[in-house]
């Protein structure tokens, strides 16, 4: 059985991958307790977007980015890796995970990989891409 749902910008049907694609964008762009009844759903991720770009930062990025993805039963985190630092402090990340598409259902069964980068868009948003 596919996981489907719709996308949030254009309304059209997703399914599979690109489904993932966006529920990990969502959880990575949300704050943790701003979703009503939801309090443990979202990140760190936004509260560390503006912060100078130093070790501390990456650091925390870091650990952000692997309890977040827990959160998305059809990935598991394999490694998360730098791309670029601009010097206006910008930052992108490639991130490699193991895609179940079936972990929604209890079966995490891996079914290849998957590479996504994850690098600031427009405003205060992230971008996540598959890569």
């Amino acid at each position: 059985m596919a996981s489907t749902g719709v996308n949030r910008n254009t309304g059209r049907l997703l399914t599979d991958w690109e489904h993932v694609l966006q529920s990990i964008e969502v959880i990575l762009a949300t704050r943790f307790g701003d979703r009503v009844m939801r309090r443990w759903f979202g990140s760190n991720i936004p509260v560390l977007l503006g912060r100078n770009m130093v070790t501390v930062t990456f650091v925390r990025f870091y650990a952000a980015v692997g309890v977040t993805l827990t959160q998305e039963p059809r990935v598991e985190l394999i490694r998360i890796s730098p791309l670029s630092v601009t010097r206006e402090g910008h930052a992108g990340f490639l991130i490699e995970l193991h895609y179940r598409p079936r972990g929604h259902l209890g079966d995490f069964t891996v079914e290849g990989s998957k590479r996504i980068t994850v690098s600031p868009g427009s405003g205060d948003r992230l971008e996540v891409k598959s890569a």
